[in-house]
């Protein structure tokens, strides 16, 4: 009808503009609960331990608007609110850190373990799944590591660029000198270097915690490449070594990783019903 107020195609493009905006804030709504929720959590951890708790939990979360994964690692941002997070706490208060982690860049990951090495009150590492590589320089730097009866941390020994360090003086082992092109003897130059530091850090890191020959062993089984960088040290093996891990983590921990969540996929690989189960409960036949 001509002249009526009534237009669907204005209709049309209003509630079409309501969906655009809603896609784009209902987003930073869902971030900013699931921030909340976190804060609530560690404060409740805080107030059961009356410590500074910190976490570092790399996992691919999608963050932004597009709600792209983007892959963490450490790094100086992470190091430099450590640092900031340790400044802020009272020398006798102890600080706990929820720690999971492939590892990043060494720089970062010696700056954050010196710096908990100097702190006067206790340091506790809890580790739930994994803190390899950095993560495990980190854990080393504790007092105590508190670990998931399935959680594992790796080796730290240093790699240069896509190769191992360890890896890169082999070759030098294996071939006569005139037969090793100049790039591979710089590399491998910088590869003893890089072992020699790293080696030199995890001592200062356990020296106190071990006897002096005990902590060259583990400094070397740890930096001297005898296993993959990816290989897992279960928790028998770090007891072994005589480090001071223990068992059983606040339910505080696995609630914040919840807190963390992977990008949803399309159709998910892993599936379970999301709820404990009493030892008197599980499938019923039919």
């Amino acid at each position: 009808m001509e002249g009526s107020i009534f237009n669907p195609g204005s209709l049309f493009n209003i509630l079409w503009l309501i969906l655009i905006i809603a896609s784009l804030v209902w987003p930073l709504m869902h971030q900013k609960r699931v921030d909340v929720a976190r804060i609530d959590v560690i404060r409740r951890l805080e107030r059961k331990r009356g410590s500074r708790v910190i976490t570092m939990i790399h996992r691919q979360e999608a963050i932004n608007l597009l709600g792209i994964p983007i892959a963490r690692y450490i790094s100086i941002e992470d190091s430099e609110q450590i640092l900031r997070a340790i400044r802020f706490t009272p020398d006798h208060m102890p600080i706990d850190i929820v720690l999971h982690t492939p590892g990043g860049l060494v720089l970062a990951t010696e700056q954050i373990a010196l710096a908990l090495k100097k702190h006067p009150g206790k340091i506790t590492v809890f580790v739930p799944h994994y803190a390899m590589s950095g993560g495990t320089m980190l854990a080393l730097a504790a007092d105590e590591i508190v670990m998931d009866e399935n959680a594992v941390l790796g080796p730290v020994d240093p790699q240069i660029g896509s190769y191992p360090a360890s890896s890169i003086l082999k070759v030098l082992k294996m071939k006569p000198l005139k037969d090793v092109d100049d790039t591979t003897l710089m590399l491998a130059d910088v590869a003893e270097k890089a072992i020699a530091q790293v080696k030199d850090t995890v001592m200062d890191i356990i020296r106190d915690k071990l006897d002096e020959d005990r902590a060259k062993d583990v400094a070397d089984l740890l930096t001297r490449g005898y296993w993959t960088h990816d290989y897992p040290l279960i928790y028998d093996q770090l007891v072994r070594m005589g480090l001071p891990v223990k068992t059983g983590l606040p339910k505080e921990v696995y609630m914040l990783m919840e807190l963390y969540p992977q990008p949803r996929q399309r159709r998910p690989s892993v599936q379970y019903i999301p709820v404990p189960y009493r030892d008197q409960e599980g499938p019923r036949r039919s």
